[in-house]
């Protein structure tokens, strides 16, 4: 029987003999209006690179966010952290080869996902790093929710690349995050917030920042590039990205299980 061809881009190229898609796990629902991006992305990128039907094969655990927030707020990361570690176990249960925690925030508790599975995780701040420096940067500002921006969990990931990390002034973080939680997460995009956000990227850049980290998953479904002076770094995009370059890579297996740096071209 013969393979139609997709008449518009011809035959699909296929991966090597004996070659699969790695499945990837993404750890999401925190909250679903960005895993829902993480879902559409990671399909977009492979039917890119492989043509045809192609589609990501991946596995999805999404969360219940409210009781993940309730747990952000009242300080129980260790219970919030059980929770992802227990649902981590699961996609590798269910088949992930490599696992996404499809939230910047909850990077907090990356350790204790890490462990709970022998699959690697992908930790979203180092992929994001690897764009910053590719694009020759050494100073970021950084927008996130309060907990990211806050405290030292990512900052220092950050700045274990070698990167210096700028943060909002305390009336700025506390705008940005409330826009992230009382709308983002809601499906809500207004343009004021949008201005909003320019104002304080327009500071962060006043301040020394070379580019802007989106660093929240839902801040890309309002801010694009043409909303900040210098270079943005989408986090959502840039940690998709670097999942699907591990997925299709092919070749002998590293002790990262075979999966290439981010940012690595593959075969």
């Amino acid at each position: 029987m013969t393979t139609p061809s997709n008449p518009t881009t011809g035959p699909a190229p296929e991966l090597p003999d004996g070659a699969r898609q790695r499945v990837i796990g993404m750890l999401g629902g925190m909250s679903w209006e960005s895993t829902a991006e993480y879902y559409r992305l990671a399909n977009e990128a492979v039917r890119d690179r492989l043509g045809g039907l192609h589609s990501a094969r991946l596995v999805l655990a999404s969360l219940d966010f409210a009781e993940i927030e309730a747990l952000q707020v009242s300080g129980d990361w260790a219970r919030a952290g059980d929770i992802l570690a227990t649902e981590a176990a699961r996609l590798e249960a269910a088949g992930a080869d490599l696992l996404l925690l499809c939230t910047n925030t909850m990077h907090k508790v990356a350790d204790e996902v890490q462990a709970a599975v022998s699959i690697p995780l992908l930790h979203l701040a180092d992929t994001t790093a690897a764009a910053v420096k590719a694009a020759g940067l050494t100073t970021v500002g950084l927008l996130a929710t309060g907990f990211t921006m806050e405290q030292h969990f990512y900052r220092d990931r950050l700045a274990s690349h070698g990167l210096r990390v700028l943060v909002p002034e305390a009336a700025d973080r506390a705008a940005v995050h409330r826009v992230i939680y009382d709308e983002l997460c809601r499906g809500v995009i207004r343009e004021a917030s949008r201005h909003l956000y320019r104002q304080v990227i327009e500071r962060l850049v006043a301040a020394g920042g070379e580019g802007i980290i989106l660093g929240c998953t839902e801040i890309e479904l309002l801010v694009r590039a043409a909303d900040s002076p210098v270079p943005v770094f989408p986090t959502t995009r840039l940690h998709v990205q670097a999942a699907v370059d591990a997925s299709l890579a092919t070749g002998r297996p590293t002790d990262r299980g075979g999966l290439p740096a981010p940012g690595t071209d593959v075969d």
